[in-house]
């Protein structure tokens, strides 16, 4: 069994969330194998581009089982920007098209589009402030800056979910819960210290899962 697996969905920079990863000393294999991300002792779903075209590539891959499988057995679980969007029922970035593409609906809750007044995508540092402590942000309680790209973001219906906050016009979700489901809308792989920290922490919680 391995220790983590990084789901390659076709729609991810892999090379980046791989080095970050080893770098904490997280023993980690790049896969699109449905029955490896099954064996798996824990998962980082990273993710960039359309949702439409990520969920027709999770599709076609086949993968959508393996991943409601580890999601189901709580099996720790990072979803990486456009990743931890899938996680959630729809898009609003879908919309216009013919048959429009759901996520995972493993968070209820929705995908939406920043307002018009702001500028589009969100790109750069800012600072992400957790919501009470969590192990996952242990070390990073005080708020830290991390790196992100988006026009889109999260909002789950339990905002009791919300595990981080970050200010773009109005806060948002820029982190979410469940159980050992967690999403971020940041790249923590790009984002210095803080987002090792957060790799690591994450390691730790795969540990404490045993």
């Amino acid at each position: 069994m391995s220790t983590l697996v990084i789901v390659d969905s076709g729609s991810a920079n892999l090379k980046s969330i791989y080095k970050a990863a080893e770098m904490v000393s997280l023993k980690v294999i790049i896969t699109d194998n449905p029955r490896e991300i099954s064996d798996s002792k824990a998962v980082i779903f990273p993710g960039v581009g359309s949702f439409n075209h990520a969920a027709a590539m999770i599709r076609d891959k086949r993968l959508t089982g393996a991943l409601l499988e580890a999601i189901a057995d709580e099996k720790p679980f990072l979803g990486i920007c456009l990743g931890m969007q899938l996680l959630f029922s729809h898009s609003e970035e879908a919309v216009n098209v013919e048959q429009p593409a759901e996520g995972l609906k493993a968070i209820p809750g929705t995908v939406k589009r920043f307002p018009a007044t702001l500028p589009v995508p969100h790109v750069g540092w800012n600072k992400v402030n957790p919501v009470g402590s969590h192990p996952l942000f242990e070390g990073l309680t005080g708020g830290a800056y991390f790196y992100f790209t988006h026009s889109y973001y999260v909002q789950p219906e339990d905002t009791r979910q919300t595990l981080a906050l970050t200010d773009y016009g109005f806060p948002f979700s820029s982190a979410v819960v469940s159980k050992n489901l967690f999403g971020v809308q940041f790249h923590p792989e790009k984002s210095g210290p803080a987002g090792l920290r957060l790799l690591s922490n994450f390691g730790k919680i795969i540990a404490d899962r045993g």
